[in-house]
């Protein structure tokens, strides 16, 4: 049997990154949201982290580790059809002036994070709403399985 497309290896990169989207996990968590990492959107595109709140609120994290990690990456404007709040998450010494206004800011390190500046709201449409948390859910899902019994081969 073949690895889904939906599953990846690794859930949380290693390194720089992956210290980051631990910390905005936890961060999330303490605020009683559920997190995944590398979700694929309908766009073709991968998010860092989402989080989903007991409402339904979706939130995307882009995670970036260093100025030249913002600079080379003009992707995170397509993100924003997908959520209703979307971040950045920087380590403390990113130099945050680089980030665009609009957007909110998280800082953080493989121990947790702290909302810097909040998320204005982006509305979801109904329809996406549905297909992202479904995504969401069935992604969930399938790692959870991969947990418990791995896929053959």
């Amino acid at each position: 049997m073949r690895m889904r497309r939906d599953v990846p290896r690794d859930f949380v990169p290693d390194g720089p990154a992956g210290d980051l989207a631990r910390g905005v996990m936890r961060l999330f968590a303490d605020l009683g949201q559920s997190c995944i990492t590398e979700l694929p959107l309908g766009n073709g595109r991968r998010v860092d982290v989402m989080a989903l709140n007991r409402s339904g609120s979706l939130t995307v994290v882009e995670i970036k580790t260093s100025a030249a990690d913002y600079r080379s990456d003009r992707k995170w404007h397509e993100y924003l059809a997908y959520c209703d709040a979307f971040y950045f998450a920087v380590p403390d010494v990113f130099d945050r002036s680089l980030l665009p206004s609009g957007v909110g800011v998280i800082v953080a390190d493989g121990w947790g994070g702290a909302i810097l500046t909040a998320s204005p709201d982006f509305k979801l449409a109904p329809a996406r709403r549905k297909a992202v948390t479904l995504r969401f859910a069935r992604t969930a899902g399938h790692r959870l399985m991969r947990l418990e019994r791995p896929y053959a081969g």
